[in-house]
């Protein structure tokens, strides 16, 4: 009696498994036609008044990360178009930003994933584009937006739920924890550009 219980526990276990596995697979295959669609898509910035009032402020957040004031407000108007871009808070990416690489955009993780938003490289062949350097801050920033523009929407708004996606850690709050942290510590804005 208890070998069938086990095994029927275990036939559970395994159909649970392959469902979840599914889900999965599914959920990054929109992605990867999401990413494909948007990226291939990015037209260019174009320069407003509110983000240059923007920029400066931002600026000055920025210094404590980036000594050199060309570099950080090259850094800024690259988050400001990508984040617009996809629908999001500039200021929200900056937190980010700040969270997964320190705003060094040479920084890889253990698991491999690269630069200022911490992108893992696999998703440069997902979408056909293998040559692509995630170094690169225009290229980081514009696949790093669009992955968490394609989360929020999938989470319908939530942004604690988008942020644990991105990092991998969906159902636990202590990313998007840090995250929030660094956005009302630093980065918030009462009314972003």
């Amino acid at each position: 009696m208890r070998l069938k219980v086990i095994i029927g526990i275990l036939i559970l276990l395994l159909t649970f498994s392959v469902q979840a596995k599914d889900k999965i697979d599914v959920e990054k295959e929109e992605l990867r036609q999401f990413l494909q669609e948007t990226i291939n898509g990015a037209d260019s910035f174009e320069d407003r008044f509110d983000a240059e009032v923007w920029l400066v402020d931002m600026s000055g957040r920025l210094e404590r990360f980036i000594d050199n004031p060309q570099h950080r407000l090259e850094l800024l108007k690259a988050v400001h178009r990508e984040a617009k871009r996809a629908e999001l808070k500039p200021d929200l990416v900056l937190a980010l930003i700040e969270v997964e690489s320190h705003f060094n955009r040479y920084a890889i993780s253990r698991v491999g994933a690269q630069g200022l938003m911490q992108v893992m490289p696999f998703w440069k062949n997902e979408i056909g584009r293998p040559e692509d350097n995630l170094t690169d801050i225009n290229t980081n920033l514009s696949y790093g937006c669009r992955i968490l523009q394609f989360y929020l929407q999938k989470e319908d708004g939530n942004w604690m739920n988008a942020l644990a996606r991105y990092n991998g850690s969906y159902g636990k709050y202590w990313y998007p924890e840090r995250v929030m942290n660094a956005w009302r510590k630093r980065w918030y804005l009462d009314e972003t550009l």
